[in-house]
Parts: structure tokens; C-alpha cells; sequence
């Protein structure tokens, strides 16, 4: 009888950068950190991924792809109507993503400063109008990062016995949708 297979090494090699990055952040984790922890040699990761970025590219990838279907289903929408289909919109994301939300929020000045991952600060420009209204006002708009950053940070200290997304969905209403 055979025994049974060992995981797949890129998949541990994801894992573990994931587990890695939300401890010590993307700059604080090496490739010879990552190796370590899936106990192979750096030769081996490089193998799978031929850097670190790529890794963080990887990991990164689904929840992205969904920031990208969200930012097109809100576009050309009247204001009111995207900024409600963004709120649930994000709020989904966020919980549906978890681990790689706080990947994202971990080391957000630095990944919207890296040209590999500019897509992703352009994306959250359009979701944060979006999530503003369509408003102009920079208050607005301060208000709509504000939301995200704190619906994004729920994901890293979750709160027990309550129905995240409904409380999520309501205080993001309540903070950005304008009372006629």
C-alpha cells in the first residue's frame, strides 16, 4: 500500500507566506523564511515561484478578481444604487477573503506603492467612490476609506456571536448613505 501523498509543495508554500506575511508583514517575511516553515529548501521555492512578489501576487489573486467584477458591476450604475451594491459588495469581499484581506491591510502603504500592485490602489479608488455616493466631496470620499479600513480590520480581530455582515452592511449604511 502506498502512502498517501504529500500536499502539494506550491500549496504549502502559499500557506505558509500567507501565515508568515499576516504575522510579520510582507517586508518582514524572506524567502528563506518561507522555506523553512514548508521545510524545503529556498531552491525549491524558487522553483514554484520565482519571488516573493509572485507569491504575494498569488495569494493575492482571487480576492482582486472579485474587487475587479465589483468595480465593474457598480460602474455606469445611478449613484445610489452602486453605492449600495458596493457596500454588500465589499462587506462579501471582505469575509469571503479574509486571510488575504489582512494580508492587503497588513502592508497597504506599501502595496499601493509598488507598481506590480497599482491595479489594486486604482480598484479601491473606484469602489471608495463608489462607496461615497458618487460625491466629490473629499469629506465623502474620506468617509468611504474610513468605512473600508474599518470593515477591513473586523477581518483581522473578528467579533464573536454576532452576524458580522449584517452589523458590517448596517454601520457602513448608516456612516455613508445620504438621508433625503
Amino acid at each position: 500500500m502506498r502512502a498517501m501523498a504529500r500536499g502539494s509543495t506550491r500549496e504549502e508554500i502559499l500557506s505558509a507566506a500567507a501565515g508568515l506575511f499576516a504575522a510579520d508583514g510582507y517586508k518582514g517575511t524572506s524567502l528563506q523564511d518561507i522555506a523553512a516553515a514548508v521545510g524545503c529548501s529556498k531552491a525549491t521555492l524558487l522553483y514554484h515561484f520565482a519571488t516573493k512578489e509572485m507569491i504575494l501576487a498569488t495569494l493575492l489573486a482571487p480576492p482582486v478578481r472579485d474587487l475587479v467584477t465589483l468595480t465593474e458591476q457598480v460602474a455606469g450604475r445611478p449613484a445610489a444604487e452602486a453605492q449600495q451594491q458596493a457596500i454588500e459588495g465589499f462587506v462579501d469581499l471582505v469575509l469571503n477573503y479574509r486571510r488575504e484581506i489582512a494580508l492587503i491591510f497588513h502592508d497597504l502603504a506599501f502595496l499601493f506603492n509598488e507598481s506590480s500592485f497599482a491595479d489594486l490602489r486604482d480598484l479601491t479608488d473606484v469602489l471608495g467612490a463608489a462607496l461615497a455616493g458618487g460625491a466629490k466631496d473629499p469629506a465623502a470620499l474620506v468617509k468611504a476609506r474610513v468605512m473600508m479600513a474599518g470593515i477591513a480590520l473586523i477581518t483581522v480581530d473578528p467579533v464573536e456571536g454576532v452576524d458580522v455582515r449584517a452589523v458590517l452592511i448596517d454601520v457602513a449604511r448608516r456612516a455613508l448613505v445620504q438621508r433625503a
